[in-house]
């Protein structure tokens, strides 16, 4: 890792205006997102888009899946190859949407995870912010998981900072913020504005890599091979034995905690079509977990663009369930909004993280800044 100034300088007054980066679970693409905001109050939404990697990419990083040390020669190659193609991804952002992000000031990096131990006090996101900071000429904030794990914290979700300063939009509380990206995880904001948070368990990896496995598809686009398939009772039952749904809270998932083991012996839709099943039943399995029942659940991240995963959640969850774009928010950009949201929460001191959300002993703050 590139090396880092130890001395932070003051941050500004007033709201900032950030690039969140996200590469998420699913190693689909790169997420860009450019948020205005002091750190507690959102200011202003700016404009986002996504730049996917290409085949060659995604194969280098999945390559890497699992591996815990970050100096390992391939892994340090697939580091450069990722701290690249986000600097090459914010640069094509800026030069299209360049007068919507004069001003930036700051950079949040969240990089890619590719190992993630907690009970083991061990997570590996790859992602040089030094290397970014120098090349896009902008303070990064980077490595935002490792002090909660050090801590004793889980590292995962912390999103559930941002959710909070969002949820207000939807009127009404409590309110159960589902992300579905690679794995999902939950934000509940009670009505008092605690915040409880955990990961519920696979969301679209599984499913991603069935289809991926056994057609020239990269994902089950519309849910459409689920929807013309059927669920395989036995084998969502044999998924949900999983040790991981007993596990006391707090917890949290590394991508391939799971086995796709009990769908082996079924066709493309059937297989696809019992996975989805399965990350809706984890979902429903989460609720007892909550301290307080939702009166509604809002969906981000790009499991609610498959409507028979939506679907399926309806069937399972007592409540409405619907995509964040119900209360003006894009679905797209709130993993890439909430890093630029917590580097700026960073620069400031403020907690991204919390005894609710990821089980650390007391709020605490996090990340390491990179100067160019």
């Amino acid at each position: 890792m590139a090396p880092m100034q130890e001395t932070r300088k003051p941050a500004p007054q007033g709201p900032i205006r950030a690039i969140g980066l996200m590469s998420g679970t699913s190693m689909d693409g790169i997420d860009v997102a450019v948020l205005d905001s002091d750190g507690e109050v959102i200011a202003g939404f700016g404009p986002a888009a996504t730049y996917p990697y290409d085949r060659q990419t995604q194969a280098r990083i999945t390559a890497i899946l699992g591996r815990e040390d970050r100096q390992a020669q391939e892994v340090q190659e697939v580091e450069r190859l990722l701290t690249e193609a986000h600097a090459d991804a914010v640069e094509q952002f800026l030069a299209r949407h360049g007068e919507a992000c004069a001003g930036v000031e700051l950079i949040g990096f969240h990089g890619q995870t590719i190992f993630h131990a907690p009970d083991r006090q061990v997570t590996v996101q790859i992602g040089d912010g030094g290397r970014l900071a120098r090349r896009l000429g902008l303070p990064v904030v980077f490595d935002f998981r490792s002090a909660d794990v050090a801590a004793g914290g889980q590292g995962a979700p912390l999103a559930p900072a941002y959710h909070a300063a969002f949820a207000g939009l939807a009127g009404e509380a409590p309110l159960a913020i589902l992300n579905l990206g690679g794995v999902g995880n939950v934000t509940l904001v009670g009505a008092d504005g605690s915040l409880f948070a955990f990961d519920t368990g696979p969301a679209n990896a599984m499913v991603d890599d069935w289809v991926r496995a056994r057609s020239a598809l990269a994902y089950d686009e519309d849910g459409r091979l689920a929807a013309a398939g059927r669920v395989d009772e036995a084998a969502l039952s044999a998924l949900l034995v999983h040790p991981y749904f007993a596990q006391a809270l707090p917890k949290s998932l590394d991508r391939n905690a799971f086995s796709a083991g009990p769908v082996q012996g079924l066709g493309l839709q059937d297989g696809a079509a019992t996975l989805t099943a399965f990350a809706a039943a984890t979902v429903a399995l989460a609720v007892p977990l909550l301290p307080q029942a939702p009166r509604r659940w809002l969906v981000c991240g790009g499991g609610r663009r498959n409507p028979t995963l939506m679907r399926m959640l309806a069937e399972r969850l007592d409540r409405p369930v619907d995509p964040v774009e119900a209360v003006g928010v894009d679905g797209d950009a709130v993993e890439a909004q909430a890093f630029a949201y917590l580097a700026i929460r960073a620069l400031r001191g403020l907690p991204l993280s919390f005894p609710g959300t990821t089980g650390v002993p007391r709020p605490m703050t996090g990340g390491r800044l990179a100067y160019p």
